[in-house]
């Protein structure tokens, strides 16, 4: 049982709670019902996420028994079949699609049922075509916030969505560029796309995204100031947090972290302090 539980990655499931961003950010937490729902959608993304990666380690059980550390995960080690993982795999991800279907909202289901479809092809194809593979990683992360949204039946702003887009573009681009460093020559031989993307490349492509997060979190704090009409600038004041917080990952890259962006978070506590003080300031803009 350990081993199927391993296979479902549940640390990874820290990444949906970006079904949580745009409630909060509309004030609606605090209601009973709108935090159901969104409860409903972040287990929902859960078993699917589950779902995915039971199949993606089916998938790529030759290629993980290659790989320095990812030949300790289940499959690959023998612990569970390739036949028992498509079938766990595949009966987590029709739950996920009947819990979301407890939203009562068909777009919920819709989009949970895009994100099982992006993340398995990502997994049969998209992970091996330079660039697509970027942005198939990235768009879950959008999905999820998406997921969130319409299953509590808020509007996500332009500048929301692009906040979204290019600080999960950043955080993905920034494992490929740790997983480079980490691998070293051989990197092409246990994801091909490795060997197309040089170490100048990867770093215009987080120069790119890192400013384009912050510029577009700037915009929409501003935004959101005007839309409320808010007197203290506490949405001005989350910026101070997210910009440092960016530029504390950028120097974690640096420093040769980021293979495993859930593992650098969950370990760094400066990256802590800053996200308990940006939801603390983001709380008080928004529920005061």
């Amino acid at each position: 049982m350990n081993a199927y539980v391993r296979l479902a990655r549940p640390k990874q499931w820290l990444k949906n709670v970006l079904v949580f961003a745009a409630p909060g950010a509309a004030g609606v937490l605090d209601e009973p019902s709108a935090l159901g729902y969104a409860l409903l959608a972040f287990a929902a993304m859960c078993l699917a996420a589950s779902g995915t990666y039971y199949w993606n380690d089916a998938l790529d059980v030759e290629a993980d028994r290659s790989h320095p550390t990812k030949c300790r995960r289940p499959v690959a080690a023998g612990l569970v079949g390739v036949g028992a993982a498509k079938v766990v795999g595949s009966l987590l991800m029709v739950a996920a699609l009947a819990l979301a279907a407890v939203t009562t909202r068909w777009e919920t289901i819709a989009i949970v049922g895009v994100y099982i479809v992006v993340t398995l092809s990502y997994s049969a194809v998209w992970k091996h075509i330079a660039v697509i593979d970027l942005i198939a990683i990235s768009s879950g992360f959008v999905l999820r916030a998406a997921a969130g949204a319409v299953a509590v039946d808020v509007p996500m702003s332009s500048w929301f969505v692009l906040v979204t887009t290019f600080g999960a573009l950043f955080i993905v681009t920034g494992k490929r560029f740790a997983e480079a460093h980490e691998l070293g020559d051989g990197a092409h031989e246990i994801r091909s796309t490795l060997g197309q993307y040089s170490e100048a490349y990867l770093r215009f492509v987080l120069g790119v995204t890192c400013a384009g997060a912050l510029v577009s979190y700037c915009v929409w704090a501003f935004e959101r100031r005007d839309e409320t009409g808010a007197e203290f600038p506490w949405y001005e004041l989350s910026i101070v947090p997210v910009m440092t917080a960016f530029l504390r990952y950028a120097l974690m890259l640096e420093q040769g972290h980021g293979a495993a962006p859930e593992e650098v978070f969950g370990r760094d506590r400066v990256l802590q302090a800053l996200g308990v003080v940006w939801v603390a300031i983001f709380a008080a803009a928004v529920y005061t």
